[in-house]
């Protein structure tokens, strides 16, 4: 990353820590904040995720920052992998995911696990896929955190990234940058109990690699085969490498 971007520029926690105490913050509200921030494109983009991997017909399945748990309970339902796994930094997602779940026979194979996704609690080659949506940008290092993932994903396994891009064509890349600098951080401030945690997410977006820049850092840890296809003109991006 080309600037290091934190939640709180006040606070002596390093980045890892501020993160998982601002996600702590604001799990209460998150999902529907998401709808209203990303007016909704955020649930098609899922849905393209996990046809993905459902195409891939995988048996086991880890989702890093999985924030309140929504694609590993499409997972759960869409493919028939009997190993599902939802980690994230958070306790506070966590809490609100393990709720989504309760007492549905259809969700017992899921599994959340609190770690680290730089130093992941799995033995190498463990998953046939492995997916992060909107939370690589808060890696605190990036190329840590992807060899991690590189090492416990199976040879020939599949790794999955939905990420915040920036649009470059006009008058998309100047209807972003007022969304993301004005709008987003309006919202975050008056819905949210955290009202720096979505300034920080929309500065984390737009200092993030992201396109070629990041597929070449995919290509750097050793993953083959990457791809990735921007959507809805470009404010994501869904990226798609192999072992």
């Amino acid at each position: 990353m080309e600037k290091k971007v934190t939640p709180y520029k006040d606070s002596s926690l390093d980045k890892k820590k501020q993160v998982e105490q601002m996600f702590d913050t604001i799990s209460g509200n998150y999902d529907g904040l998401n709808r209203v921030i990303s007016l909704g494109a955020d649930v098609k983009w899922r849905k393209k995720v996990v046809r993905i991997v459902s195409e891939r017909n995988p048996d086991s399945i880890l989702d890093i920052a999985t924030g309140t748990g929504d694609l590993v309970i499409k997972y759960a339902t869409a493919t028939k992998a009997s190993k599902i796994v939802g980690l994230d930094l958070s306790e506070g997602m966590l809490a609100v995911a393990k709720k989504k779940v309760v007492e549905n026979p259809i969700l017992e194979k899921i599994n959340f696990v609190q770690g680290d996704s730089e130093n992941l609690p799995f033995e190498d080659n463990s998953f046939d896929v492995i997916t992060v949506s909107f939370g690589i940008r808060n890696f605190e290092n990036l190329e840590k955190g992807l060899s991690e993932i590189l090492r416990v994903l199976k040879s020939n396994g599949l790794f999955v990234i939905l990420e915040t891009s920036v649009p470059t064509k006009i008058p998309f890349k100047q209807g972003y940058y007022f969304h993301t600098r004005w709008v987003l951080p309006l919202i975050g401030k008056l819905f949210s109990k955290d009202k720096v945690a979505y300034s920080y997410l929309s500065e984390s977006a737009s200092v993030f690699p992201y396109g070629e820049k990041l597929n070449n850092i995919l290509s750097k840890i050793g993953f083959k085969e990457v791809e990735n296809k921007p959507q809805t003109f470009g404010v994501a991006t869904i990226y798609s490498a192999t072992k």
